[in-house]
């Protein structure tokens, strides 16, 4: 990382629309960027979160009709993150809870207990409630995504305008597990992103 600034890469946020287009990310540096974005927190660890990172000319290509007004990020930018959730989520659940004991991280006893739980309670929810769960929590890690991004020198800007129900099948993803949630473009400023204006705490705020 380049910047361990907190209130800086907090504060100083911005969405940026135009990259600078010779700007490329090493794949190692994606991947430090994207597993420090999955400690994000997530319902009962299920990390529904998915990861497409669209960095080709043929990807772009085949990205850019899908989404809307939002191209000159995609043509400019180094890379175009599209943010899944995973409907089926949980056919990683005995994996993550048995390495949580394997690292130490949970008892063997609790382990079981929670597996017991969970398990059926997730195969158990509703094509809707689970689509609520995934993007609840896929958002958390998008969020993440952006500020570590930022604290890497790179520059993010967060796309919800795109078309929904054709991504997935574009990518050849089954549409009906992975939910699109979010794109980020990422990559270094060429136009730099406007200050905008955030309502003050006290009218977003209630103390009760």
């Amino acid at each position: 990382m380049i910047n361990n600034n907190f209130e800086d890469v907090v504060m100083n946020r911005k969405s940026v629309k135009v990259f600078d287009e010779t700007v490329k990310i090493p794949q190692a540096e994606m991947d430090e960027i994207i597993q420090k974005a999955t400690k994000a927190p997530s319902s009962v660890n299920m990390q529904p979160w998915r990861f497409l990172v669209v960095e080709s000319d043929e990807g772009k290509d085949k990205l850019r009709p899908l989404i809307r007004f939002n191209t000159r990020q995609n043509d400019t930018s180094a890379e175009m993150v599209v943010i899944f959730g995973d409907m089926q989520n949980y056919e990683h659940g005995e994996e993550i809870y048995n390495s949580a004991v394997e690292h130490g991280m949970m008892p063997e006893d609790v382990k079981d207990e929670m597996l017991a739980k969970v398990l059926p309670y997730y195969k158990s929810l509703s094509k809707a409630e689970m689509n609520d769960i995934i993007k609840i929590d896929s958002s958390l890690a998008a969020m993440q995504f952006m500020l570590v991004a930022r604290a890497y020198g790179y520059d993010t800007n967060p796309i919800g305008g795109f078309e929904r129900d054709q991504i997935a099948e574009a990518f050849d993803l089954d549409p009906e597990r992975y939910e699109p949630v979010m794109i980020v473009a990422i990559g270094k400023e060429k136009n730099p992103g406007h200050d905008s204006y955030r309502l003050p705490v006290d009218t977003v705020t209630r103390h009760v």
